[in-house]
């Protein structure tokens, strides 16, 4: 009775599994494509035959081909509109509408409509623009918009106009020119982006000016300015990691790495980077500074997750965390002399070599922290910390002057930690602030509402009864978009 009921379950599984893969896997995606195809042919007819809803016909074919590649119906229903596209496109020359015609040939020509059908029509189209508003309105119109700024982007802007006006008439002396001054605006403003930084937008730019005129006289240098500004990150993002300064080389390698996404080398430094963030973690760990190894360790496993030496440092650090609750929140007398001395020679050879601040994990600074909670009251830590001080005072007056506000922010951290006067942090917490102050009110004539508010933000948090910050508030509330 037993294997009866035990041979029914399994003629029931074995039921299941055949209708699940007739029906879902065979029956299932057929009715699919095949309402797809009747949609696709309503739409055709109806002459809807691109839409960015995907309920054009072009839309519906393509979406019926993804389920299945080989239907020849769909195949034949995407050559039916572009049959139709370039019926439609020469009926829109006949009738003057010209931007309708436009967009029905380039749905003609993605579509793989035979050349031919599509350079007669283009031909048509070319000759009654030449009729039409002629070559003297379309470099009127790409006058105007150079006028207004409106360089590329649409149909309506500068150099679309006078790509049409110089296919109608390649010799015109104002559209080559107009041409040529709008380049040149496009290549100054890749040239800014390369100044500032943003590599991705300066490469687009120098794609947009090739594919107008790939031999404009500035496109040489440009590009060559760019290939200059990679090869100097990479430089740059190997130097600093080299000397420690991991996070300075990864927004580097990131910037690679946003220029080109399978960039070997950006791969591979950020790959080094996320070892060096581990061997940070390991000497955090050995300071008993479990809350920056954690940090750095999680930065190495986003950088390097399969990487050995990040999940070495790893067990390390849980080693050094056991190590410390076994020994409890105090070292024995002894032991604790012995680390904190080495931690301040390690402190003093920092100072030496200039290394106030950075690199994190290395500096006088760190060290000095690690030194300052094993042992806050030793005197010899009171001694390197008053010893440190007009250094880290030094620190903030440069990036002051410097106008490196982050880096005087730090310097500012760094006087509290080692004891400055009180009044005097306030007036260096006063002078940063008003600093900030100054930045947010020159974004703000600049337009940058979003820069200074931020700048606001950074000045409240380090000062918020620093003298003007309420009244910069009510400006800032007043210039925003929704008053």
């Amino acid at each position: 009775m037993a294997l009866t009921a035990v041979a029914v379950f399994a003629a029931a599984v074995v039921l299941v599994i055949g209708v699940r893969v007739l029906v879902v896997d065979r029956i299932w995606p057929e009715t699919r494509v095949q309402a797809l195809l009747d949609e696709a042919a309503v739409a055709s007819a109806a002459g809807r035959l691109s839409a960015s809803d995907g309920s054009g016909a072009r839309q519906l074919y393509e979406a019926a081909l993804a389920l299945d590649p080989d239907d020849k119906r769909a195949h034949e229903g995407l050559a039916e509109v572009a049959r139709r596209a370039l019926a439609q496109a020469a009926a829109a020359v006949e009738a003057g509408r010209l931007e309708e015609a436009r967009t029905e040939l380039a749905l003609a020509r993605e579509l793989s409509a035979p050349r031919e059908h599509v350079d007669a029509v283009e031909a048509a189209l070319r000759r009654r623009e030449a009729v039409g508003p002629g070559v003297d309105h379309l470099v009127s119109a790409a006058q105007a918009a150079l006028a207004a700024g409106d360089l590329d982007g649409s149909e309506s802007s500068a150099l679309p106009l006078y790509a049409r006006a110089l296919a109608l008439q390649p010799d015109n002396a104002d559209a080559l020119r107009g041409r040529e001054d709008a380049l040149a605006l496009l290549l100054e403003e890749a040239r800014a982006q390369l100044r500032s930084g943003d590599l991705r937008e300066a490469a687009e730019l120098i794609v947009r000016v090739r594919s107008y005129d790939a031999g404009h006289v500035d496109l040489p240098d440009t590009e060559a300015r760019l290939t200059e500004e990679l090869d100097a990150l990479r430089r740059r993002a190997e130097r600093d990691l080299a000397a420690g300064y991991i996070e300075r080389a990864v927004a580097e390698w990131r910037m690679l790495q946003a220029f080109d996404p399978d960039d070997p080398g950006a791969a591979r430094g950020l790959a080094d980077a996320g070892v060096a963030y581990a061997r940070r973690a390991e000497r955090f760990a050995r300071d008993f500074n479990f809350a920056d190894a954690d940090a750095q360790l999680r930065e190495a496993r986003l950088l390097a997750p399969d990487n050995e030496a990040v999940r070495l440092a790893g067990e390390h650090v849980q080693r050094s965390r056991a190590r410390h609750a076994q020994l409890g929140p105090q070292l024995p007398p002894e032991q604790r002399r012995q680390r904190v001395a080495a931690l301040l020679q390690q402190a003093a050879a920092a100072e030496a070599r200039g290394d106030l601040l950075e690199p994190p994990g290395d500096s006088a600074y760190d060290k000095l922290r690690a030194a300052r909670r094993i042992a806050p009251d030793d005197p010899a830590v009171a001694r390197a910390s008053a010893r440190l001080l007009p250094s880290a005072r030094a620190c903030f007056d440069a990036g002051l002057r410097a106008n490196s506000l982050a880096r005087a922010r730090s310097c500012l951290d760094a006087r509290e930690l080692l004891g400055d006067d009180t009044a005097a942090l306030a007036d260096a917490r006063r002078r940063l602030a008003q600093r900030w102050l100054a930045i947010g009110d020159e974004r703000l004539g600049a337009g940058n509402v979003a820069g200074a508010e931020a700048a606001l933000g950074f000045a409240r948090d380090i000062d918020p009864r620093v003298p003007g910050l309420a009244e910069f508030g009510r400006r800032l509330r007043a210039a925003s978009p929704g008053n």
